[in-house]
């Protein structure tokens, strides 16, 4: 589990680099390749207390939301 967790920190680290460059210098393959290295660093990161974190908060924040807009 901890090798999960490094390749999931290292990912983090290139999502992060690759977000911050300006959206005019990418091409359409270089956002196909970051989907791609979102998508696994997603799956990798699933099953960790951390990602269980991630989706209990996102879970509650999309619940606020459905509230929210019902009458």
């Amino acid at each position: 589990m901890e090798l999960t967790i490094n390749i999931a920190v290292l990912l983090a680290v290139i999502i992060v680099l690759r977000l911050r460059r300006r959206t005019e210098a990418r091409s359409r393959n270089d956002e196909k390749l970051t989907v791609a290295i979102v998508l696994v660093f997603g799956i990798l990161i699933a099953p960790t207390a951390f990602g269980h974190g991630v989706a209990d908060v996102v879970g509650q924040l999309a619940q606020g939301v459905t509230r929210s807009g019902s009458p």
